[in-house]
């Protein structure tokens, strides 16, 4: 826990005290739930839910029993609530891993309608960055609960509330600028001789060859930045001019984040980010591989800032599975365990929240039993 602590952030374990419902973790949600004052959130209106649905292969998403709590929740209060995500096409597969109306007690819905257009263009300004479209359904709405599933990520190392916002609430054009943010290693086409050199010291396969095409890329969501690829070329093609993409990745986060947020008044947005099955990816990639570390619980604050600095807490490098990570992977250097995987620093994104104004990295924890 961090010392001076401003922020609450409320704690439920998945560990269990005694073999009854009442010990478990969808009991503990409710009782976290009922520490907020839900009723002013909702005043009798529209509830978003805004979550990630998976897709394809993937089974780690946040389970239906605990978004049924979260809807139940939402109800008791007076609210009428519906989940909410990205794109139609990810809406109509919900049901693949569980999601109905009939599951979870409200409707699902496409963020940006049948036809993915419904967008209100916001300012942003920062590099390849110029604009954001986000969805309108999250923009007009008077409240939101950012109900995130954690897990890690290949180009900010970590995803939870601020990764459900920055990409979940924009359309797909917004989030191909965003990933146009990414970058750090330069080639040069006309000093490399397509040895291969570089393709063989990468040992996490981000780098990609075409000799016949004569061209070389990177693919940054696996790049570690560990510049074996830099000092294996022989003809110095490969130059590393720093870490300024993942960085910039994280600052566009935060700035298509702090807009988003801003279209709700203090006090209405609550952010629940639930740690189980925190897996090396995210759940877009529509697989599920094994939890890198045991299940923690669920967290929620106003704060989401607190709840992200919180989380990263909770995940410790010492807690790591043997054997979970994704084929000859090994750990490399870095202060969280997610950057020792994949080479970017997950704070990095707390503080360009922090900095945009968008909470304290300072939080109590306060245990729901």
């Amino acid at each position: 826990m961090k010392k001076s602590a401003s922020s609450t952030v409320y704690f439920a374990s998945v560990g269990v005290a005694r073999p009854e419902g009442s010990a478990t973790l969808p009991a503990k949600l409710e009782r976290m739930l009922a520490q907020f004052d839900l009723k002013h959130l909702c005043q009798g209106k529209a509830v978003p839910i805004k979550m990630h649905l998976g897709g394809n292969l993937g089974y780690s998403t946040i389970h239906p029993l605990l978004v049924r709590m979260v809807v139940n929740a939402v109800k008791a209060s007076g609210g009428k609530p519906f989940v909410v995500e990205a794109g139609f096409g990810t809406v109509a597969a919900a049901a693949d891993r569980g999601y109905t109306t009939e599951t979870l007690g409200c409707p699902i819905v496409a963020a940006g309608g049948p036809y993915d257009t419904y967008v209100v263009e916001r300012e942003i300004g920062f590099k390849q960055l110029d604009k954001a479209r986000i969805y309108g359904t999250i923009w007009d709405a008077p409240c939101l609960i950012n109900l995130s599933h954690v897990k890690g990520h290949g180009d900010c190392g970590y995803g939870g509330a601020c990764k459900n916002i920055a990409m979940g609430c924009v359309d797909g054009p917004t989030r191909t600028k965003i990933h146009a943010l990414e970058g750090g290693i330069d080639w040069n086409k006309a000093a490399c001789v397509f040895c291969g050199r570089c393709v063989k010291a990468c040992d996490t396969n981000a780098i990609t060859l075409d000799k016949k095409e004569k061209n070389l890329k990177i693919f940054f969501h696996h790049c570690r930045y560990c510049r074996h690829c830099v000092a294996a070329c022989p003809t110095k093609a490969l130059t590393m001019r720093d870490r300024s993409g993942f960085r910039d990745f994280q600052e566009g986060m935060a700035l298509v984040t702090k807009n988003v947020l801003g279209s709700f008044a203090p006090g209405r947005v609550l952010h629940l980010n639930v740690l189980t099955q925190i897996t090396m990816f995210c759940d877009c990639w529509g697989i599920t591989t094994p939890s890198l570390v045991p299940d923690i619980g669920i967290m929620g604050s106003l704060d989401m800032v607190a709840l992200e600095s919180a989380c990263l807490d909770a995940i410790k490098a010492e807690n790591l599975i043997p054997g979970t990570m994704i084929g000859k992977r090994k750990l490399a250097k870095g202060k969280h365990l997610f950057e020792q995987i994949h080479g970017k620093d997950p704070w990095v994104q707390v503080q360009a929240l922090e900095t945009h104004g968008l909470g304290s990295q300072r939080y109590a924890i306060k245990e729901v039993g």
